[in-house]
């Protein structure tokens, strides 16, 4: 038998390469753009053990359970880290990365998440750019929940080391994943004795073996199914215009928060300020007597596709996330969780207004929901 998944041509080196460029273009970065064959904690644990060691200080931003795991991978690199922690319902200000360099100068190393999916705030990684690049310190950023929704230049910004992944608001697989890479952070890397090589983990493989051999030959064989995705996703962003894209993930995010206050049954955002809020996912504050967890599984029994899920970890029990990813970017989607959770609620006897929050959802999606992004 056929089947349109099995019996394919090989993935030749060219074609590999050309979906590089195109992810490349995406970014607008004319620096280095490497995919690798695996979800993105590769690229992301691969670029922190090749550009920081025992010579590295850090600066590690965490507003998220991923900064936290990047410290972690810091300090088993041997580096020296100073950990800055803000509330997770907030963002992170560039005021507070520049008091972090007058209090210790000698970093060297600045990681950041822009957008936390987990907990739905995003930073102002425009802004924190210019203080990087001011101090002269390496620049590595986790885009991988922010890529499709908001804009990423990794060059405007001056990110020397941009993480993405195709699996949130790019619509795409979660098997491939790519690193625009900097002249700076791969002679960073080239001087680190300790940056893996002859490992799934290596840049610096890709950068001799791969970019330096004219992308000619293959390290090893590709995700054929994963990279034909990629390929497809990135085709249909450019089909509808990244710009497209951007503000259906704005419109979304926007229309989510004002439905959900008007849905009332004590449901909040969890991220204060509007302007702190990720477009690729709204969370949600469930009232202090209901537990998250058990109210999304309630809405989730009229609908087990809706876009819901509860906070991680310790989160579980008060945050509720209406994730905005790719496809779930929609009008339906939201009115369709809010519907859910609003039943879900008014079974636990709190009071909720469907219509207004109906209502709510139609206003704000026609409402302009920022920037005019259509030339991002």
């Amino acid at each position: 038998m056929t089947h349109p998944f099995l019996d394919l041509a090989p993935l030749s080196a060219g074609r590999f390469a050309a979906i590089e460029d195109r992810v490349a273009r995406l970014l607008g970065t004319g620096q280095d753009v490497v995919i690798m064959q695996g979800e993105a904690l590769l690229p992301l644990e691969g670029a922190i053990r090749a550009a920081a060691g025992p010579g590295t200080v850090a600066l590690n931003v965490v507003t998220g359970p991923y900064g936290q795991t990047f410290g972690n991978w810091l300090r088993d690199c041997g580096a020296t880290v100073h950990d800055l922690s803000v509330p997770f319902h907030t963002a992170v200000s560039a005021e507070r990365i520049r008091q972090a360099f007058t209090e210790h100068p000698e970093i060297d190393f600045v990681s950041l998440v822009h957008a936390e999916a987990a907990t739905g705030n995003t930073n102002p990684v425009a802004e924190i750019g210019e203080v990087v690049r001011a101090h002269g310190a390496l620049f590595y950023l986790d885009a991988v929940a922010s890529v499709g929704a908001e804009p990423v230049l990794p060059d405007a910004w001056g990110v020397d080391l941009c993480v993405i992944g195709a699996q949130k608001a790019m619509g795409g697989p979660a098997g491939v994943s790519a690193v625009s890479v900097s002249e700076r952070a791969w002679a960073r890397m080239a001087a680190n004795p300790g940056a893996p090589r002859r490992s799934y983990l290596s840049l610096l493989d890709w950068k001799e073996r791969w970019i330096d051999g004219g992308r000619k030959a293959l390290l090893h064989a590709p995700a054929q199914l994963e990279m034909l995705a990629l390929e497809a996703c990135v085709e249909r962003i450019e089909a509808d215009g990244l710009g497209t894209v951007m503000a259906r993930h704005a419109s979304a995010a926007a229309a989510t928060r004002a439905g959900a206050l008007a849905l009332g049954g004590g449901l909040e955002p969890y991220v204060y300020a509007a302007e702190d809020a990720a477009p690729v996912a709204t969370t949600l504050r469930a009232p202090s007597d209901v537990d998250a967890s058990e109210l999304v599984a309630r809405a989730l029994e009229s609908d087990p596709a809706l876009p819901l899920a509860a906070g991680g970890g310790a989160l579980a029990a008060e945050m509720i996330r209406v994730n905005h990813s790719g496809p779930d970017a929609t009008r339906g989607a939201v009115q369709g969780c809010l519907a859910a959770l609003g039943a879900a609620l008014a079974e636990k006897g709190l009071k909720t207004d469907l219509e207004a929050a109906r209502r709510a959802v139609e206003d704000a999606w026609d409402r302009p929901a920022g920037p005019d992004l259509s030339e991002a």
